[in-house]
């Protein structure tokens, strides 16, 4: 009688099992946000102004008259003497003289290239040699080309100043011929320049100062503290931008332009989700050294939602199913898979849970149903899109034996190789997407009366990272930018 009531506590076993339910415990949860490092910065700043508005503006402050001379010299043709043979006889003696006249300047034209700002203004001198000797006059004119070179810079509280070297050709000398002598007055006229060299030192930095360069940097300096977005969805991301120092860089002439190269250092920091809080504002602190022009660094979040990854999963074990199961110890089972659920769990892995039902087919009785949960490290190489897994293992073993048909089920090579194929994920789409969007976000961005502008030359992208919102893949562009000043 043993035999058969043995038999028969097996069939009820059996019979329990086609109603058995396992579900299998699932592994913590990690829901953090991705943690994205705080990097340094640079943009070249040119702030403009028109050349034209500087010329007039030297026009208004310039005399035309440059200066006047009106001076009695005891000698302005030297004695002349004949020799006899015995001894030299005095002809003409010393003829004194009196000087007048003065000099004026033409139309004021300025110009350059680099950081050379070119000054170019036409002089006429009209001076008299009058009564020379007490009888005769005689009159001169002459003219040259004043070529003044500046070199402006920044001093103080971002104060302009300039150093202005000169130099002149004299198309036509100042001077008078009289008794076969030449009666020259360029030494006369050259004096009188060095003035001129002064006065433009002290006209320029006052024009420049007109043109409120500290009020327009302090309101870049304030306006640089924010926030601009990187990618509008799938996901969200924003970079902000913490203004950290300002280096001149010093002044060049493009064109018709006077522009002022300031290198500006910024903090960066880059946000997915919610546009973060502005960072709070801090003074205009004074000129740094030249920061240099290492371009623009930043950072754009690349993330596959985990829901992206579910439905490719189970796919590819729908996939798998039709090909049919065989497992070792029960031999054929079909098997229907259903809700796949992935998310991040500790140490960096995956968890992936997986809702099945498995059916012995050489035993019938033999069924569960329930949800089985593995986990993975999803892993890629730098400068690669392409994402796959390794270390996929069953979350949680148990004795059972109801439980071990799914234990077996997903131990089988063939149904982790399929969840495996199912995990692994081509960023290329989404990093050629989201890299379009920042750079079209970034190319050309007004902010207040600043324009920003940005192209990105080169694109690297880091080694994958596991997060609370998604796969997470760190994608660092660097190029060139400018901010310009554009009044609206």
């Amino acid at each position: 009688m043993r035999a058969p009531y043995l038999l028969a506590m097996s069939g009820m076993l059996l019979a329990t099992g086609c109603s058995h339910s396992v579900t299998s415990p699932a592994p913590p949860k990690v829901e953090t946000a991705p943690d994205f490092p705080l990097q340094t910065s640079t943009i070249v700043v040119p702030i403009s102004s028109s050349l034209d508005d500087l010329q007039r503006a030297l026009e208004q402050q310039l005399p035309r008259r440059l200066w006047g001379i009106d001076k009695r010299l005891d000698t302005c043709v030297g004695e002349k003497r004949v020799d006899l043979g015995i001894a030299r006889l005095k002809v003409v003696p010393n003829l004194g003289c009196r000087i007048v006249g003065d000099v004026r300047r033409g139309k004021i034209t300025l110009g350059g290239s680099g950081d050379r700002l070119t000054i170019t203004m036409p002089i006429h001198a009209a001076i008299a040699a009058q009564k020379v000797g007490g009888v005769v006059s005689k009159t001169a004119t002459g003219d040259a080309v004043v070529h003044a070179v500046a070199r402006l810079s920044i001093v103080g509280n971002w104060r302009p100043s300039a150093r202005v070297s000169i130099a002149y050709d004299w198309t036509t000398p100042p001077g008078v011929d009289f008794l076969g002598q030449r009666i020259e007055f360029v030494s006369k006229a050259d004096a009188r320049l060095k003035p001129v060299i002064a006065r433009l030192e002290q006209t320029l930095p006052r024009e420049l100062d007109k043109l409120n360069l500290r009020a327009k940097l302090a309101g870049a300096w304030k306006q640089g503290f924010t926030s601009i977005m990187l990618n509008r969805e799938r996901p969200p991301a924003w970079m902000r931008i913490t203004p950290k120092r300002i280096g001149f860089g010093g002044y060049r002439i493009q064109r018709r332009n006077l522009e002022l190269l300031l290198s500006a250092e910024a903090y960066t920091e880059t946000f997915v989700g919610d546009r973060p809080a502005d960072p709070a504002v801090t003074p205009l602190p004074p000129p740094a050294a030249a920061i240099g022009q290492r371009g623009l660094n930043f950072f754009i979040p690349v993330l596959a939602d985990y829901a992206q990854l579910e439905p490719v999963v189970r796919r590819a074990l729908l996939k798998r199913a039709q090909k049919g199961i065989t497992l070792a110890g029960v031999g054929p089972v079909d098997v229907t898979f259903g809700k796949v659920t992935v998310y991040a769990t500790d140490g960096g892995h995956l968890a992936v849970g997986v809702v099945a039902e498995a059916k012995a087919k050489q035993n019938s009785l033999l069924s569960t149903k329930g949800e089985v949960w593995l986990t993975a490290v999803p892993y890629n190489v730098a400068n690669s899109q392409l994402v796959r897994v390794r270390d996929l293992t069953l979350a949680t073993n148990t004795d059972n034996s109801i439980t071990n048909l799914l234990v077996a089920l997903f131990k089988d090579t063939s149904i982790r190789d399929s969840i495996a194929q199912g995990l692994t994920h081509d960023f290329a789409p989404d990093y050629a997407k989201v890299l379009a969007s920042a750079r079209k976000a970034i190319g050309a961005r007004r902010e207040g009366d600043f324009l920003l502008s940005a192209d990105v030359t080169k694109v690297e992208n880091g080694t994958l990272a596991v997060t609370g919102q998604g796969l997470f893949m760190p994608v660092r562009a660097t190029g060139q930018a400018t901010i310009a000043y554009r009044p609206r």
